[in-house]
Formats: structure tokens, C-alpha cells, sequence
């Protein structure tokens, strides 16, 4: 016959969740789970019903009651807080000489785990709990690595997105970013300056000094662009060597003639390639969506490319507004 340590140390290892009483009603011992509850109050010499509130059956209020109920279920909480929920089986033991209580959560195992900080360790490892745990960190896991796909696909799709209106090139927007973005304000039936920009001489770069040169070009003349203008504006590559500048609420002349005079002067300083000097230079041709009792995308595209023309007739390097053809004719 074993003895009350050996008996404990066996309930320790098959349910750890035990309460042993004798036949006052004393705890003689309580599961390392379930005395994990209360790591500061050691419950044993303890009276069961001062540790635990009987809640089922309503009936039972003394310990003589409560060891009588063998094989019955009971209903318990704590006395102090958190007064988490429990149920047990009680199982007297032999001679009269008290009962096995043992006890399970009441509440959610997931509420149990998570207030205790518990652990499958903390459980029997025949104990349908071990594998409600195992589940849910199979669920963490798969929510993770599904919050972490997620992550991965919408980063690729606004990547996607990103090179579907970006010119590769120069980083600026390209045509179909400013076909949006014209749609966008002439919608809103918002104000807005057009500027279109085409890059004088730039083929005699290619053909003198190569692609990688005109490359090179390119890249400095957008960056350019992009000093010279406001985050509002937009700055796109629409072809080889041609540009337009979109002026959000912009529509002063002489403000953009100063822009395109500063834009001028800086395209027209060699750019050095390999110790070697790119000379181009820029001219430029402006209309306002204001010139237009209902403008469209290509009416104003059309206006800005007479003027860019224009420009290019009378010398290149140099801006002119669509309000002097007009003016002319």
C-alpha cells in the first residue's frame, strides 16, 4: 500500500491538477498546475472550503457533505481573485480516509492558458487540453505565416503597381501615370499649367557617346526636373527624350516662365560622363487648362506640343507659352 507521498508524487505526474484532502477537509496536497494558480499562498494545511467556493451543488456546504458525493461532479471558484472557475471529480479515498479532488478549468483553456501563462508542461500528457494546445499553435503558426505571406503579396503588388506607372529609367511617372493624373484634375475641374519639355541634341549623344550616355543624361535631366518642382507636381517620361511637368494648381505665366527659364539653364550645363561632357539643352512649350472653356487631355497635350514646337522653330532652348500663339493668330 502506498503511502501519501508516493501517492502524491504518482497524482503529480497523472493529473496535476489534483487536490488531496483528508477526512477534515484539510489539503494534504495540491497539483503543481493547479498550486501554479496561486504560486504565493500554498494551499496545503489549508481548508479545501476556505481555498475553494462549492458552487454545484448548492446543497453541499460542509466538508462530511463534499466527500460523501463519490464519483460526483462538483462545480468550484476561488475565494480570492481572479476567481477563475473550476469543475472536478471526486474520488474518496478507501477506509473514509478523505478524497481525490480532481479539478479542470471551468473557463476557457485558452482564457486559462493565457491568464497563467500556462504550458503543455502543465498538463497531463494524456489530457485533451495537450492537444487543444497543439492546435493552437498549429493556428498561431498558420496565422502567421498567413499574416506573413500577406505582408510579402501586398508588398509585390504594390511593387507591381509602383513599376506599372513608373518609367524604369529615370524613376519619374510615366504616360499612363499622367494620363491618370490629367484625368484626375481635369474631373476635378481643377486649375493646372501642362509643360511639356524635349531634350535638344540629346540623339547626338546617343550616336556620339552611346546609350549609356544618353542613359546617364537622362537620368540627370530628371533629377533636375524633379529639383526644380514641388512634391505636388507631377514630373513623367513620355518618350525617348521627351517630358512633361503637370502644375497642379499653377496657372501664373510668369512663374512658369521662371521655372522653365531655371530648368533651361540647367539643362544647358554640360553633364560629364566618364570624364567626357554631354552638351544638350531643352525646349519647352506650356498651355493652361484655364486657356480652355472644357479641356481634355489631348486638347491640352496638343496645345503644349504647338508650343514646344514653337519653341523649337524659333531656336530651341527656350520656353514658349501657348498664349503667344494664340495671341499671333
Amino acid at each position: 500500500m502506498m503511502d501519501t507521498a508516493e501517492l502524491s508524487a504518482l497524482l503529480d505526474t497523472l493529473c496535476p491538477m489534483f487536490v488531496l484532502v483528508d477526512e477534515r477537509g484539510k489539503i494534504v496536497n495540491a497539483g503543481p498546475t493547479l498550486q501554479k494558480l496561486r504560486p504565493d499562498e500554498p494551499m496545503q494545511g489549508k481548508d479545501f472550503l476556505d481555498v475553494f467556493e462549492l458552487v454545484r451543488p448548492r446543497t453541499v456546504t460542509t466538508t462530511p457533505a463534499l466527500l460523501s458525493l463519490a464519483g460526483g461532479k462538483v462545480h468550484l471558484k476561488f475565494h480570492d481573485e481572479p476567481r477563475t472557475a473550476l469543475k472536478g471529480l471526486i474520488a474518496p479515498m478507501p477506509k473514509g480516509n478523505g478524497a481525490i479532488i480532481n479539478l479542470s478549468f471551468g473557463i476557457s483553456i485558452l482564457d486559462a492558458v493565457r491568464d497563467y501563462a500556462l504550458t503543455s508542461a502543465d498538463f497531463s500528457g494524456t489530457d485533451l487540453a495537450i492537444e487543444l494546445l497543439y492546435l493552437v499553435e498549429a493556428k498561431s503558426a498558420a496565422m502567421e505565416a498567413s499574416r506573413s505571406l500577406n505582408l510579402r503579396l501586398q508588398g509585390a503588388m504594390l511593387a507591381a503597381e509602383e513599376q506599372a506607372v513608373t518609367d524604369m529609367l529615370t524613376g519619374l511617372k510615366n504616360r499612363r501615370a499622367m494620363d491618370v493624373v490629367l484625368r484626375h484634375l481635369i474631373s476635378g475641374n481643377s486649375a493646372f499649367a501642362l509643360m511639356h519639355l524635349d531634350l535638344d541634341f540629346f540623339k547626338s549623344v546617343n550616336d556620339h557617346l552611346g546609350h549609356a550616355a544618353g542613359d546617364f543624361v537622362l537620368q540627370q535631366a530628371a533629377r533636375i526636373m524633379e529639383e526644380e518642382t514641388r512634391n505636388e507636381d507631377t514630373v513623367a517620361r513620355i518618350g525617348g527624350d521627351e517630358f512633361v511637368i503637370i502644375f497642379k494648381g499653377l496657372v501664373d505665366e510668369s512663374v512658369l516662365s521662371d521655372v522653365a527659364s531655371r530648368l533651361i539653364k540647367r539643362l544647358r550645363q554640360p553633364m560629364m560622363f566618364e570624364n567626357t561632357p554631354c552638351q544638350i539643352s531643352a525646349s519647352i512649350g506650356t498651355a493652361l487648362s484655364t486657356q480652355f472653356s472644357s479641356p481634355n487631355a489631348a486638347e491640352l497635350l496638343n496645345a503644349a506640343d504647338q508650343a514646344l514646337y514653337e519653341a523649337k522653330r524659333q531656336g530651341r532652348s527656350r520656353h514658349c507659352p501657348y498664349s503667344t500663339l494664340v495671341e499671333s493668330e
